[in-house]
């Protein structure tokens, strides 16, 4: 611990409370997800970072120790370096986040919000903060060049030797009868996503109706989200029907192009002492944090998120069993099926059957993304994690109206990104909970 540090300037952070195992999320915002051309990175981090701090009932973000900024594409917009400083320089100027608050920026793909709550989550563990902001910010939406969108989303992949992967991609096609084909006019990601999706269904018999049960589902859950990009319901053959995109998957099983922002504020057991009741209240603890880095493996092999989630199981001294309710990394529907099966929910293989008999739905045995998904939601990549955050957290305190799952006390995010071979290169699980 920190304890013996001498200070120079007077710093928020109180040590005495850094000994706890746990941290807690007391605030937690979204802007609604979109094409939002008329808004920039300052704008949307601006919007998130407001609702969190409203979420916590606290006036400003002056008592914040340090942030965790996360975005990926913002050189599009020519600020390649410094990207959290200058997004949030005009906060610190007004005062509502402290004038020399030290701000991380963290990338990671589509993991991007995910790797900043853990990196907010370690500074208060270590005693270095006592509250810290994490953040996600993206702007996927270019009206003026649209299709820059895919090229861009290409630096998620092994660009020093790309040879490596596309050999795998081939290799998978000629086992299960797929083709590995990438086209301009499409995101080489959906490629990927769409030779997985062959290939597990040529092993293990999962069928195109499977994902496309797994797609409506999100999209029903995506009509009652208020902040969803889509809020349209959508039947199994609306699925099926919808343009193919790639592979067995079509536009209703692939997430959308689209701008936002999320954040979180994390806290100490010291801090959360020091809170109102009614803050106290709605604080949701962050369990357990699995983290996993991507490689070249076998296509029968679990991937990194099996990993990750196991970590996070053993940290929580939880299983499978205790989940209610689960926000994984849908950039397909596919993903869902493949996911349920990574987090134990169902046995490997069985992942398209246990979509389809409902077991996901809200009412079922393991919800999971009730937000709608990043299907039906969106998916600004570095917002992504925060905003699966989100929808935990609101679950877990039962404010979720009409998509709330009843009962709900312990959740899971899984947040992957990137590609190294047959998976992602980094994959976080956060294992949630309402304390007792």
């Amino acid at each position: 611990m920190n304890s013996g540090r001498i200070a120079i300037e007077p710093s928020n952070a109180d040590n005495s409370g850094t000994d706890s195992l746990y941290t807690y999320i007391i605030g937690i915002g979204t802007t609604p997800f979109g094409k939002s051309p008329e808004k920039d990175h300052r704008d949307l981090a601006n919007e998130a970072l407001l609702d969190a701090l409203q979420d916590a009932s606290l006036s400003d973000g002056q008592r914040i120790d340090q942030g965790f900024f996360g975005s990926c594409l913002m050189h599009r917009s020519g600020q390649t370096m410094i990207r959290g400083q200058a997004a949030l320089r005009k906060q610190m100027d007004a005062g509502v986040l402290p004038r020399r608050m030290p701000i991380m920026n963290v990338e990671g793909a589509c993991a991007t919000g995910s790797l900043a709550l853990r990196a907010a989550r370690a500074a208060v563990l270590s005693g270095d903060a006592n509250l810290a902001l994490a953040i996600g910010v993206e702007k996927m939406f270019r009206p003026d060049d649209p299709g820059s969108t895919l090229a861009d989303i290409e630096g998620g992949f092994d660009n020093f030797d790309p040879e490596s992967w596309k050999r795998e991609y081939a290799r998978a096609a000629k086992e299960s009868g797929g083709k590995w084909d990438p086209a301009p006019d499409r995101s080489v990601a959906m490629d990927t996503y769409g030779l997985q999706a062959s290939w597990h269904m040529h092993r293990y018999g999962t069928t195109q109706a499977q994902i496309a049960a797994a797609a409506a589902k999100s999209h029903r859950n995506g009509a009652l989200n208020p902040n969803a990009q889509y809020r349209f319901s959508m039947t199994t053959d609306d699925a099926l029907n919808d343009r193919q995109i790639s592979g067995p998957l079509t536009r209703a099983m692939c997430a959308p192009i689209g701008d936002g922002a999320a954040a979180a504020l994390v806290c100490s057991e010291a801090f959360l002492r020091e809170l109102p009741a009614a803050t106290r209240n709605r604080a949701i603890r962050i369990r357990s944090s699995g983290l996993s880095g991507g490689a070249f493996r076998e296509f029968e092999e679990p991937s990194l998120s099996r990993i990750a989630a196991d970590k996070a199981y053993a940290e929580a001294s939880l299983g499978p069993e205790d989940i209610d309710l689960a926000e994984v990394h849908d950039a397909t529907s596919f993903c869902e099926v493949y996911q349920a099966e990574m987090m134990r929910f169902c046995g490997v293989g069985k992942g398209g059957a246990y979509v389809e008999s409902g077991a996901t739905e809200i009412d079922g045995s393991h919800p999971m993304n009730t937000s709608g998904g990043l299907v039906s939601k969106g998916h600004p990549i570095a917002a992504t994690g925060l905003s699966m955050t989100h929808e935990i957290v609101t679950q877990l305190r039962d404010e979720a109206g009409d998509r709330q799952v009843r009962g709900a006390q312990i959740g899971m995010t899984e947040n992957g990104g990137g590609v190294i071979g047959f998976e992602e290169a980094v994959c976080v699980v956060n294992i949630l909970d309402k304390p007792k």
